[in-house]
């Protein structure tokens, strides 16, 4: 109960800000633009500045303190004879490089990227974090994926189709191979509706690599990891929601090559109260069949973008899990975008 008063505490506060309608005149940003934002070099900056507390007083969704979300530099374009080229350094501990892709543009709709990139299997991770519906991601991304793969990818959109199919080496950024490749698919549909989107898609993987990490579950793939689901998302008017489920078989090499299974999904409604205000809540479910462990995320979210370059995050979460102790805190984000 407590919990409950201190969010919707929180949330009439937020509620009662004085909310304005977005200002077009917005000429430094806009010489940004005219300096930056070109076809042949596109620049993008991201950075983010993060508050999260516990009202356990624990180490849940980083403890009680300060920190630093996403801090990236990103340079893209097009150039002559249709070639493509894109470079994405973090720089939040060190300089890594995120994204590191060269390609071509045989249309419009077939473009072949090769080099380093998010692997275009679940929806959720297909956003920048200043995109994100909230702060973190759906659990099933970092619990069955990798974020980055390095290999080689088609992709397009041909009417109201959309496709990504890729090879990759499965190991992530690590540039380490076992001559196995990791083989991915996504095909989606977008159903034309009055005044909104209806999309709807399937996705998975094999991934051939043999004692490949899965994601951040702590757990080892022997090799033939597969995973496979789909989603849906749809907005009209001033509402969208969007829904995903994956599952993921492999042989465990913690369960002595037993086959354990992953299942999660998520589902995401959300209101657009003003031009610059959204209202968003989730539910998050995680499950894993050997381990026999199942786990709900509650998630109510807030979203404020302030101009066209900087906005605001919060959110409110509770984790409850049937195999030991649930947890509930609050996160804030505040970032620069352009």
């Amino acid at each position: 109960m407590r919990f409950l008063l201190q969010i919707g505490f929180v949330f009439f506060f937020l509620l009662m800000l004085p909310f304005q309608a977005y200002s077009q005149n917005e000429p430094r940003y806009e010489e940004m633009q005219q300096l930056l934002k070109r076809g042949y070099i596109n620049v993008g900056f991201l950075v983010q500045s993060e508050l999260n507390f516990s009202f356990q007083d624990d180490d849940y969704n980083g403890g009680r303190g300060f920190d630093l979300g996403a801090q990236r530099l990103d340079v893209r374009g097009q150039l002559d004879e249709q070639f493509l080229y894109r470079f994405q350094l973090e720089f939040r501990n060190s300089p890594t490089i995120l994204d590191a892709q060269v390609g071509y543009r045989f249309s419009p709709d077939f473009h072949v990227m090769v080099g380093a990139f998010k692997p275009f299997v679940s929806i959720d991770l297909d956003p920048s974090p200043g995109a994100t519906d909230f702060i973190n991601r759906a659990r099933l991304v970092g619990t069955m994926m990798n974020s980055r793969e390095i290999g080689i990818t088609a992709l397009g959109s041909p009417g109201n189709w959309n496709y990504r199919f890729g090879i990759y080496n499965g190991t992530g950024l690590s540039r380490q191979n076992d001559n196995r490749f990791m083989y991915t698919g996504r095909l989606a549909y977008h159903f034309p509706i009055e005044d909104g989107r209806l999309n709807v898609g399937v996705s998975g993987f094999i991934n051939q690599t043999e004692n490949a990490r899965v994601g951040r579950s702590g757990l080892t793939s022997e090799g033939d990891r597969y995973l496979y689901g789909g989603f849906v998302q749809y907005d009209r008017g001033m509402f969208f929601s969007s829904f995903e489920v994956l599952q993921t078989r492999f042989d465990a090499a913690e369960f002595n090559g037993a086959e354990e299974t992953i299942s999660s999904f998520f589902i995401t409604a959300g209101v657009q109260l003003t031009e610059k205000t959204q209202l968003l809540a989730r539910w998050d479910h995680l499950e894993y069949d050997l381990r026999n462990r199942s786990s709900e995320l509650l998630i109510l979210g807030w979203n404020y973008q302030a101009t066209r370059a900087f906005s605001f995050q919060i959110n409110a979460s509770a984790e409850i899990n049937d195999f030991g102790s649930n947890f509930s805190g609050m996160s804030g984000l505040m970032q620069f975008q352009f």
